[in-house]
């Protein structure tokens, strides 16, 4: 194929200077985003307000503080009781350590629950604005995706906007859809998605797009992209996820308590759950209906103005974002080198330091999200998260972090290694009864004794602490259980009185058989960190549960032997052994069928129809939810997420005008530099004679070398159909 490729150049830089329509990004308001230093910092720094600065809650930090303490002394001499009826041994000292530290985790869980407990009763939670007459900031919403489907990213952008219209502030917001998308169809989908969404909604959209070549530094690196190009021209932003849906009230709302509190930097609203069907992400949206305001509102209180972000459906004063929250790359390689992977913990700690208040909203209604459909969705889900929290051990010591910050850390930390901590305790409690039964005991000490002194037990006390700890580890359920059985409203919303309680009981028999799967799973995670894995940054699944049968075999196989093998060895031991184990054996042994039936969409949808693991956004389904439904199966009719990138633009000579009106112009090739898969996409579109040829020669980073260069895409719309 002789064409020149230096005439197609020259061609497509024509093209692209000819006048087209209403650009797809607005014009640059830059802001300056300097990378911020962790070892270094001093008060001096810090941003300074007129008015006094608010009092820390004080009296709540002490109730959950310590009651946590308490709570664990107490527990620690009740297990030092059990283990030291005779002389104590190293493995019963062991064990006792492990017990204090997994105990003070689920201690201070309990107690910061019941503070959300009373503050919900009572009506003590911290509250948005009612009604909001006018604003007078302007926001802009933001939508970062990453290899989405376009059908159901575009339906909530739409959703969103109308909701907010509806409440007569629309003028006050943009749409900004920030992709980092690296799949070349996943890419050209979303433009044409963004340009018949904007056709649609006619000159007054304010709907933009932009599509980042390199996804540098991943979501973080994305927000920071938009807040130095455009962050300028807004004074905050909201950062939704790809699967958020938030109604305008809500937005509004959260709009107005930030104009409202000049010391605000984030406010974070709590995204509720919502719009699933397979039997594990029910669980996961009853169980957080059930216990999440509980948990978010006794965070919320204690927490005060030192709280935490979340990375979605939160309001961020932009310029106060752009001046502290650069985040620096850490020493090293990965797993805990390099970028930053749980950034929103970061940015919250970085925004506090320098002065601005970080806080939550947790009885402001209307924001939404979704979940994984299946147990091996979260697993994958989870690693990048385990990573991300176990990397803040590095930046948990940086210089001018609140205390209550320094907390948050802990908290994210301590929660992935929880599962290592439970699963060391297991088997310290095997070796001491496999000790104690089958290992000869030292019959005389040094000290004279008439009787030999035997590792023993305290079996009733034993008995009474489980009961305890199971009390202290449900507790935050059996809290929202009762208040949803209090508020006659979502009492009747879910089911009724008897629905609601068996529900309740199905999750947590249901929690109780996955918890060892996934205490296997993040332990595994945990230990491949350790060792330098590094989990790198897949697309989640948002719909589909189902998994084929190999695959989850393949991933369950050894959790299964395990439980086999623990509950063969437990049973020969003891029958004891056998029953305290039980529940832990039972998951693992039962880790693929209840991993089929996680993602299972039947079994959901079964439970749903009798009216079980119901929660009142489901029943009163929202408008918002119901209108972003019915936008997304508009889309899917459009096909866009269904075909071929290159194919498109082919066959579609306006659109693929408007693909190259939105790419950026790049200054020309230097002498003597090369990039190889570009040569290589070069090479593949000269030798092709049809396009055919040319799709089934091209790899994937190779498209997208040729879809983000005018003279490549210009060369290959020449070949024969």
């Amino acid at each position: 194929m002789a064409l020149s490729l230096d005439a197609l150049t020259s061609e497509a830089v024509r093209a692209a200077d000819l006048p087209r329509t209403e650009p797809a990004v607005p014009a640059e308001s830059r802001l300056a985003m300097p990378t911020q230093n962790l070892h270094r910092w001093s008060k001096a720094e810090a941003h300074r307000f007129e008015d006094a600065r608010p009092a820390a809650p004080y009296l709540a930090r002490a109730f959950v503080f310590g009651g946590a303490a308490l709570l664990t002394a107490y527990g620690a001499y009740e297990m030092y009781a059990v283990v030291s009826v005779s002389r104590t041994t190293l493995l019963q000292y062991g064990l006792l350590g492990l017990f204090v530290l997994n105990f003070s985790w689920i201690a201070l869980a309990f107690t910061s629950a019941l503070l959300g407990f009373f503050a919900l009763l009572f009506g003590r939670a911290r509250q948005a604005p009612k009604t909001v007459a006018a604003l007078n900031q302007r926001t802009a919403i933001v939508m970062p995706v990453y290899n989405e489907s376009t059908a159901r990213t575009f339906a909530a952008v739409q959703a969103i906007r109308e909701s907010v219209e509806a409440t007569g502030h629309g003028a006050a917001f943009d749409y900004f859809v920030l992709s980092d998308s690296t799949n070349p169809d996943a890419w050209i989908a979303e433009e044409r998605a963004f340009l018949s969404l904007r056709d649609k909604l006619g000159p007054e959209a304010r709907l933009y797009y932009r599509h980042r070549e390199k996804n540098h530094h991943r979501k973080a690196g994305n927000i920071a992209d938009f807040v130095t190009r455009w962050g300028g021209a807004y004074e905050h932003m909201l950062v939704l996820d790809a699967d958020s849906l938030m109604t305008g009230d809500c937005i509004v709302r959260l709009a107005a308590a930030m104009e409202a509190d000049p010391r605000a930097g984030i406010i974070q609203s709590l995204p509720i759950i919502l719009n699933r069907n397979t039997l594990f992400a029910r669980l996961q949206q009853f169980a957080a209906r059930l216990a999440g305001p509980v948990i978010a509102t006794g965070l919320a209180v204690w927490s005060g103005r030192d709280g935490n972000y979340w990375g979605h459906n939160a309001i961020i004063r932009t310029a106060a974002f752009a001046a502290h929250c650069g985040l620096p790359d850490l020493p090293g390689k990965p797993p805990f080198g390099g970028h930053v992977l749980s950034h929103d913990f970061v940015e919250a700690a970085l925004i506090r330091r320098a002065g601005w208040s970080v806080y939550m909203l947790p009885e402001l209604e209307g924001s939404y999200e979704e979940s994984p459909p299946s147990l091996i969705d979260l697993s994958v889900r989870d690693r990048r998260w385990c990573q991300g929290n176990l990397q803040h051990s590095r930046i948990i010591g940086a210089r001018g972090l609140r205390l209550a910050t320094r907390q948050h850390f802990a908290t994210g930390i301590m929660s992935y290694l929880a599962s290592p901590f439970w699963l060391l305790q297991l088997v310290v409690g095997i070796a001491l009864v496999l000790q104690t039964t089958y290992i000869r005991p030292e019959y005389f000490s040094r000290d004279f004794r008439l009787f030999p002194s035997w590792p023993r037990f305290d079996p009733e006390r034993a008995l009474w602490l489980f009961a305890l700890t199971m009390a202290v580890l449900l507790a935050p359920k059996l809290f929202g259980l009762l208040l949803m059985l209090i508020d006659g409203a979502k009492r009747r919303a879910s089911g009724g009185a008897i629905r609601l309680t068996l529900s309740a009981l199905i999750e947590i028999i249901l929690s109780a058989l996955i918890a060892p799967i996934l205490m296997l799973i993040q332990s595994g995670s945990v230990f491949q960190i350790l060792i330098g894995g590094d989990t790198g940054w897949n697309p989640q699944r948002r719909d589909d549960g189902s998994i084929p049968l190999r695959d989850i075999v393949r991933r369950h196989r050894w959790h299964t032997l395990l439980g086999v093998v623990t509950g063969l060895s437990a049973f020969l031991i003891a029958t004891s052994l056998f029953l305290w184990m039980s529940p832990t054996i039972l998951g693992l042994v039962l880790a693929i069928p209840l991993s089929w039936l996680s993602g299972s969409l039947a079994a959901g949808v079964a439970l749903k129809r009798l009216g079980l693991l119901q929660t009142p956004d489901e029943y009163r389904v929202p408008p918002i939810v119901e209108r972003a439904n019915a936008l997304q199966r508009e889309n899917v009719a459009l096909g866009f997420d269904d075909e071929d990138a290159l194919a498109v633009l082919y066959r579609d000579r306006t659109f693929r005008d408007r693909h190259e009106a939105m790419l950026p112009h790049r200054p020309h090739r230097a002498r003597g530099e090369f990039d190889s898969e570009r040569v290589m996409a070069e090479a593949k579109i000269i030798d092709a004679e049809k396009l055919d040829e040319a799709l089934a020669w091209l790899k994937p980073k190779e498209r997208m070398v040729v879809l983000n260069d005018r003279a490549l895409l210009s060369l290959a719309m020449r070949l024969k159909s």
